[in-house]
């Protein structure tokens, strides 16, 4: 993952996005800013990211014919979600720089394979086992202990493809029901708090860190971000030296996101991370009013081989996610004092769909 060819784009080039959702949605409004265009390639005709950008192609990702007139009118391809098709990211990177590298795809569609890449680092990680028939999964709970979590190695996001495992339960049930042939089973970890770095990586490997966010899940889907986390300066330091360290390994040029647990230990609280996420991410929703520079903008920036930014927080911040019908809320949220509202365009509010979201900023205090 270290052969990624340098871009270096001027105003006015076009970067190409693989997906057109939220996140799509807000790195085309944020380099449209810098003077950047966008043309966003995404299988829905109901992608939010197609309202904001001129040029959109609406095809399948195994649609090798229009793959290579979308490479054909861009200067470099970057994407909005991990569950590219490897094959997809070949054909395109053949013709365009794709970033970040699209090796990283590989490192993170697998959650053991993630797991294993951030063990050999160092980077402490809940313990795990490898599971692929109900006897490896006896055995995996025999030797972590329950309760435990058991996921799909590939695929699954906010809560999907997964199941909590307690004393009791069937364990052949368990495995039926997950309806996979291969697996990880995970430690349940007893964390004090989840937290997540947002930290950006250019071309030149210089890496640049967000405040580490403090992270309210509910249902498995994050509702609640607050900035700065409530940790010590010395636990935030080493969170964003692990950020760091996972970029720096993958060659990582973009901005990324890092999820981590809390944990507590007879020595003081202990970092272990939980996923990486190789895009722009759900918890870093707050910069783009709490900061300078938004987490869309650095991504826009590295990509294109523009220098980053340093990011200045103008205070303490929550983000609150608007999930399915939430949104119809959206006027008591329009009329809250200092409150934020992004909306995303999306058709219909189902159940655990991210709709929008809110920014509230506390002013820091002189």
């Amino acid at each position: 993952m270290s052969g990624l060819q340098r871009v270096t784009l001027k105003p006015g080039d076009t970067i190409g996005i693989l997906g057109g959702g939220q996140l799509g949605r807000m790195l085309a409004l944020a380099a449209a800013r810098l003077g950047l265009k966008c043309q966003v390639f995404s299988p829905d005709p109901d992608s939010p990211a197609f309202d904001v950008v001129q040029y959109a192609t609406c095809a399948e990702y195994a649609d090798v014919e229009a793959l290579e007139l979308f490479a054909n009118d861009v200067s470099v391809i970057t994407y909005e979600f991990e569950n590219i098709p490897s094959s997809v990211a070949a054909i395109l990177a053949s013709r365009r720089p794709v970033v970040p590298d699209p090796g990283i795809l590989q490192l993170t569609q697998d959650r053991l394979v993630e797991k294993d890449f951030v063990t050999k680092l160092g980077i402490p990680t809940a313990a795990y086992a490898d599971v692929s028939s109900p006897q490896t999964l006896q055995a995996a709970v025999a030797r972590i202990g329950l309760p435990a979590v058991i996921k799909t190695r590939r695929f699954g996001y906010d809560g999907k493809g997964q199941a909590i495992i307690r004393e009791g339960c069937d364990l052949n049930a368990v495995w039926a029901e997950l309806d996979t042939r291969s697996a990880i089973l995970e430690a349940l970890v007893p964390f004090e708090r989840e937290i997540s770095v947002i930290a950006a990586r250019g071309f030149d490997g210089q890496v640049v860190c967000y405040d580490v966010t403090e992270n309210e899940h509910r249902d498995h889907i994050l509702k609640v971000s607050r900035v700065p986390a409530a940790i010590p300066e010395e636990l935030a330091a080493r969170a964003r030296g692990i950020a760091q360290t996972i970029a720096n390994a993958v060659g990582y040029v973009g901005v990324l996101g890092v999820e981590l647990f809390v944990a507590p230990s007879p020595d003081g609280p202990v970092l272990l991370v939980n996923e990486i996420a190789p895009r722009v991410h759900n918890s870093g929703h707050w910069t783009l009013d709490g900061a300078s520079v938004s987490q869309f903008e650095q991504h826009i920036r590295a990509v294109a081989g523009w220098p980053l930014a340093q990011p200045l927080r103008h205070g303490s911040v929550t983000m609150t996610n608007l999930i399915g019908d939430e949104i119809n809320d959206y006027p008591k949220w329009l009329a809250e004092p200092g409150a934020t509202v992004h909306l995303y365009g999306k058709r219909s509010a189902r159940a655990g769909r991210k709709m929008g979201h809110v920014t509230v900023v506390e002013p820091q205090k002189p």
